[in-house]
């Protein structure tokens, strides 16, 4: 069996060629291999408990079974690797602050601007999850960032768990009524999924999960 830290390393080996394919497909000009290194560092940060290279690699994964649905697969997979590439969980602007290092690293990169400037606007819309119809890539985005709210109970708890340990520093009253507000904005959509995949999926559990969070909330 290996140990905890071989697979820590597998993991990383396979993040690395991971982004190695999907910057060539994005039509790089330059060696990917420092920008990964600086990518994987950002989302090893210390102060993460759920928004780490494990969350990357399983958007990641639910990327690869959505992306028949987007019309740019490739500009979809860098918004994943951005996307919370810049997370402070007392801070607001994350999401401004990922796009932001996206459009500066891309172009160095050798990234054409079009596509620059989708892998940015993808990640401006993880604000609110709420991608306009037709926009299929947003849609896989977005579907695959939420998609761990259809895990098992188990796998959805360990999600909640980590969410509270990257807000440790809140009182655990003022995170309860937090957390709830959010479950409840989120029970409240007509949709939490957009894709064909999503919809026939993930909906039912996401929403039995989110159900049962807000009532062990309450």
């Amino acid at each position: 069996m290996d140990t905890p830290d071989t697979a820590a390393q597998r993991a990383l080996r396979a993040l690395r060629a991971r982004w190695d394919a999907t910057a060539t497909a994005a039509g790089a000009t330059r060696d990917p291999a420092p920008y990964a290194d600086r990518l994987l560092a950002a989302w090893a940060e210390p102060q993460r408990r759920y928004h780490t290279t494990a969350h990357l690699a399983d958007v990641l994964a639910r990327i690869d079974v959505l992306a028949g649905h987007a019309a740019d697969p490739a500009a979809v997979e860098l918004a994943a690797w951005f996307h919370d590439a810049v997370y402070r969980p007392d801070r607001s602007e994350n999401e401004e602050r990922s796009a932001a290092l996206a459009e500066r690293a891309l172009p160095e990169l050798g990234v054409g601007a079009d596509r620059t400037a989708e892998t940015a606007r993808l990640v401006r819309l993880t604000v609110t999850h709420d991608p306009a119809p037709g926009d299929t890539n947003g849609e896989v985005l977005c579907d695959a960032d939420l998609g761990v709210l259809a895990g098992t109970p188990d796998a959805y708890a360990a999600y909640a768990g980590a969410v509270r340990a990257e807000y440790g520093f809140v009182p655990d009253e003022a995170f309860r009524a937090g957390r709830a507000a959010v479950l409840r904005q989120l029970l409240a959509l007509p949709r939490l999924f957009r894709t064909p995949y999503g919809t026939a999926h993930w909906e039912a559990p996401a929403r039995r999960n989110l159900e049962a969070e807000l009532a062990a909330l309450t």
